[in-house]
This record gives C-alpha cells, structure tokens and sequence, in this order.
C-alpha cells in the first residue's frame, strides 16, 4: 500500500493538481484497449525529466511500483498496474522539442501524440511513418514502449527502425541517454533498440530523437473488391513476391465489411467476401505507373473490382474504412479480442483458411483484419466475456491461432507487445535460455523490481 508519507513526499514532487487519487480517477487510468481491469492507488502527470528523475528517487527509496502510461491504447494490459502502486502518466509531456529539417531528425516528449507529430513534420515536407491504427490517441513514448507498427510497416517498417536516440530514467532516478542524432552510431551496445519495444520495465523514457524520412511527393489508394477471400489472399502474396512493395496493403474480410457498412455507410459492397485496400507513394510518375500495374495485378487474381483514389481527399475517403474497422465491429459483441500473430507474408492466404477454420470448429465468431502486406493477422475474435463456456472456446480458439503461427515460423506479435495478454504463451516462441538472459537484463535494469511489476516476463496466468 502506498502510505500516506510517501504519497505526501510524491505529491511535492507534481502538486497536488498533477497527483490524482480519487476513486474516479483512478477508474479511468485503471484499464487499456485490453480486457482487463486494475485500480492504481495514484496516478501521477510529469511535466520534466528532473521531475520523473525526483519521482524515481522516492519509488525507489520506499519500494514503490511504478508503471509508465501513455494514451492507454494497448492491447495487452502493458500500461496498466497489475500490483498496484503508482501509474506515471505522460501526457502532459507533450512538447515537439526541435524539428531539424538539416539533418532530418526531431525531438520529442513522450506524451506528444503520433498523428499530430506527423502533421507537423508533414508541413515541412517531412515524414515519420509509423502509423499504428490508434495513431489519434496513442503517444511517441507509448510507440517506443511497444515498438509500434502500423499499416505502413509493408515498406516502411516500424518505431524502432525511426529512433535515433532516448533519453531515461532509471529506476534508481538516475538519467541516461543512448544514441545520437547522427545517422549511423556503432558506438557500444544498442541500448536505443534494447529500449524501444521493453513495454515500460526497463527505464522510463522522457525524450525521444527520431529519424525523418522526405515526404513522398504524392500517393494514390487503391480499394479491390473479391467475391473469394482465397484470392484476395493469393493477391497479397503474388503482389509481394513480384517484387512490388505498396506503402500499405491492408485486408478485410465480410463480417468488417458488414460492420462498416451499419455503422458508417460507406457504400462497401455487402456481397463481397473481401476488400484490400493499398497505397502506392513516391514521385508523381511513378505512382501512376504503380496504380496501374498493381490494379492490373488484382484483376488478374481474382478482383471484380479496383477503384484507384485521383486526390489527397479520395485518399483519405478510401481509409475512413479501414480505420474505423475495429470500432466498428467492436459494435457487435459485448467483447472483442485482437489478435496480432503474423506468419510469413507467403503463407497469408494459408493462414487467413486457418484462422476461420478454428473459428469454426470452435464455434467462435472471428472478423479477418489484416496488415496483409506484413503478415500480420488481426483476427477480432467476437465475444461476450461474463459468458464463461464461450471465452473458454474463445481461449482454446487464441491458443490454435497462436499455435499455428509459431509452428509456420510466425511469432507471437506482430505489433501490439505480450503485455499480460500473450505472456503465457512467451515459452512456446521463446527458449528457457533466451528468458533467463531477459530477467537478466531486467534485473541489471531494475534490481528492485519496481518498474512495470507483473510484465511480461513475470506474469503467470
């Protein structure tokens, strides 16, 4: 329990207004986009590094959990205080510190949230393409806990491949900072990558140096229509091997379409079994060659149907739909699991039959998403959780998912992290070896255990 002392002694360090403790606030901060529920017994709003830096002191002096927030947007229950303790909220670390158009690099505060960061640099004809699907809400420092991707990860990758630097604290409140502005840095071990995707249990992050690519002069979205998920599958497959790589190649079976259609009247068409939906960028010429080739290329597999976007605003038009999926079918059922196991690009349409196979035979209803360009399934398994029988079919069902991806060479997340939500399956990827140099480092890190308690690492289902 957090005493009063220490509470008084955290709250010189904010202020009583930056301190929240009310049993409303602490509802608020006590669950992500994950089914899951845990009360903090304080949550805490800094505004520096000397602050973050004060606070560590103290919850390392008195042994106090300490668990760094950022929107609450995961899925896997990573930001949340599952032994209770203090929830470090960075919000109000907003602050886009220096945008170096020069030398293509910024700095940025933790809290400061993904798309806005991009429309600033995007004005300046820059471009940061990390874009995971809650890139409204979802924080710079949340991205580098959980190594976010995104819809453009295809071609682009994700957060760690734009991160050139951090700094942050130690449990122990002392500072540290890895990396440099510079574009290539081979000086001692990576602690920049080591950092980035720790899910919040090594360090707390309180400033982050990106990498800025220039901003594709222009794109065109493409949306092809399948009477046969199988083809649309085949097409993904086909498009990658063939050596074209789109910005974004994203996937949607009949129930996401079904659900867009009820909730945004989108004109989707509700007799089609599948929608992919892709974006070409580059220089004007090239573009245009690419729309073509790669709207010839679904036809010839299997398509009834390609519209290609002729503005910025038919762009975006075409995107409401996929952005809107997982609200939309999350309308459905009391419950909605994500899912994010990723399998061999290759073996996509394979793995696509599967997931809907094991839906089936377990009957448990299960809408196909996909960062298909990547492999990465997003299967959103449909459910009622206070239905005990169903969720444990839904369970059996997420265990055959994951299963199945581990045995075709895939991993457990693609994107969102393991959290608590997949750390029972972490010795099925995972050797007994590599887990033991984990809690290695973790304990080099936080030899108190404070940081993040009950992670990945240490949860026990």
């Amino acid at each position: 329990m957090l005493s009063p002392d220490v509470l008084q002694k955290l709250t010189s360090i904010v202020g009583p207004e930056r301190c929240k403790t009310s049993r409303e606030d602490l509802l608020t901060y006590s669950y992500d986009a994950y089914v899951h529920e845990v009360i903090p017994e304080a949550v805490l709003f800094p505004k520096s590094t000397p602050e973050v830096k004060e606070i560590m002191k103290v919850a390392s002096a008195q042994n106090v959990f300490v668990t760094p927030r950022g929107a609450g947007s995961g899925l896997g229950a990573g930001s949340l205080a599952k032994q209770g303790g203090i929830v470090l909220c960075f919000t109000m670390m907003n602050r886009i510190l220096e945008i170096n158009t020069a030398n293509r690099y910024a700095v940025v505060e933790p809290g400061v949230v993904i798309s806005e960061f991009q429309k600033v640099v995007e004005s300046q004809s820059l471009f940061f393409p990390p874009d995971p699907g809650s890139a409204t809400v979802a924080t710079m420092g949340g991205a580098v806990a959980m190594n976010a991707g995104g819809m453009r990860g295809v071609k682009y990758g994700v957060t760690r491949d734009y991160i050139l630097g951090l700094e942050a604290v130690l449990p122990s409140g002392e500072v540290m900072e890895t990396g440099t502005v510079t574009a290539k840095d081979v000086t001692g071990y990576d602690f920049t990558r080591l950092l980035c995707g720790s899910e919040g249990t090594l360090a707390v992050v309180t400033k982050i140096i990106v990498r800025l690519l220039p901003k594709p002069k222009t794109k065109r979205t493409l949306q092809a229509i399948y009477d046969r998920i199988d083809d649309a599958g085949d097409t993904v497959a086909k498009i990658i091997s063939s050596g074209i790589i789109p910005a974004t190649l994203e996937l949607m079976d009949k129930t996401v379409i079904k659900a867009l259609e009820d909730f945004a009247h989108l004109g989707l068409p509700l007799d089609a079994e599948a929608v992919l939906l892709m974006d070409v960028d580059g220089d004007p010429e090239t573009v245009e060659r690419l729309a073509v080739t790669v709207g010839e290329f679904c036809r010839s597999h299997g398509a009834r149907d390609v519209r290609v976007s002729r503005s910025e605003k038919e762009n975006d038009q075409l995107w409401t739909a996929r952005r809107s999926a997982f609200g939309a079918v999350a309308r459905m059922r009391p419950t909605c699991v994500v899912e994010d196991a990723t399998v061999p690009v290759s073996l996509l349409p394979s793995a696509i039959k599967k997931v809907i196979e094991i839906g089936e035979r377990n009957r448990v209803q299960i809408a196909v998403l996909a960062h298909a360009g990547d492999g990465n399934l997003h299967p959103l398994v449909l459910c009622d959780q206070r239905d005990r029988e169903e969720m444990v079919r839904v369970e059996r069902a997420m265990d055959e998912i994951v299963d199945y991806a581990l045995s075709v060479g895939g991993t457990l997340s693609g994107e969102h992290g393991i959290g608590i939500a997949k750390a029972r399956y972490l010795p099925r990827q995972l050797s007994e070896t590599s887990l033991r140099m984990m809690r290695a480092v973790k304990k080099s890190f936080d030899p108190q255990g404070i940081l993040n308690p009950g992670s990945f690492l240490e949860h026990r289902s």
